[in-house]
């Protein structure tokens, strides 16, 4: 990818993004909660069996099958792509995420549209009230109330 074709601005907030989505990938167990509408799924990715890929020439992070994000070129300057399942979400910047953390470790919230994907960097693996737990979590930055996303309290 040709990083010129990229704005600075864009390049630097989404370029830090990716990089602190690096990070969450570094612990050993990661939650991925979709919160939608429909419902809620969740998905724990295991790092060493999962081969994680840290891509910084393309600004590109893969985890086995399960997980793709990266800084790619768009009209509005650049936006960040994140593929997990059937989802394809995209982050153009300030706003569109949140930091969240909690005694059990800490997170990234994305938000498009009416949903939300959090990404969760547990310190040791979650046994008990995952649902609950993960909620929990993405209740710091997303409100929902009977299924609809109500409110999104961005991090920057």
């Amino acid at each position: 990818m040709a990083v010129s074709n990229l704005e600075m601005h864009a390049l630097f907030v989404l370029g830090d993004l990716r990089a602190k989505l690096v990070k969450q990938f570094q612990s050993r167990f990661v939650y991925v909660t979709e919160q939608s509408a429909e419902g809620t799924y969740i998905a724990e990715i295991d790092t060493e069996t999962a081969l994680v890929v840290d891509d910084k020439q393309r600004l590109e992070l893969k985890v086995g099958d399960h997980f793709r994000a990266a800084v790619l070129p768009s009209r509005e300057g650049g936006k960040l792509e994140i593929r997990f399942r059937e989802i394809k979400l995209t982050v153009y910047g300030l706003g569109d995420y949140a930091f969240v953390s909690s005694p059990l470790g800490q997170g990234i919230v994305f938000k498009e549209g009416h949903s939300v994907v959090t990404v969760f960097a547990a310190h040791e693996q979650l046994q008990e009230g995952l649902t609950k737990t993960l909620k929990a979590v993405t209740a710091k930055a997303a409100k929902f109330r009977k299924g609809e996303l109500v409110s999104f309290k961005a991090s920057e």
